[in-house]
């Protein structure tokens, strides 16, 4: 019986929370950004640790490669790389 309220308890301010957190389309709108962001960090960081690790595999310094790549547009030094990447 105790387990049932403290559960009910929890749920009832796991949906207030909710409900407050998400009462109007901006708050939905700066969560889809909020994601959308994370997802853009997590390619970023990906790319640059997939960068990292080609470039020493076809024997570059890959912290030279990166340094590189960050201080031009990244996308587009990225697909530079790419084209360009010794054999």
């Amino acid at each position: 019986m105790y387990r049932d309220t403290k559960l009910n308890f929890i749920m009832s301010i796991y949906s207030l929370l909710l409900a407050q957190t998400f009462s109007s389309g901006e708050d939905i709108f700066l969560l889809i950004l909020l994601l959308l962001f994370l997802l853009f960090l997590g390619l970023f960081i990906w790319s640059l640790i997939w960068l990292y690790k080609d470039a020493e595999n076809r024997g570059k310094s890959g912290c030279l490669v990166i340094f590189l790549v960050l201080m031009c547009s990244w996308p587009v030094s990225i697909l530079l790389w790419i084209v360009s990447r010794p054999d």
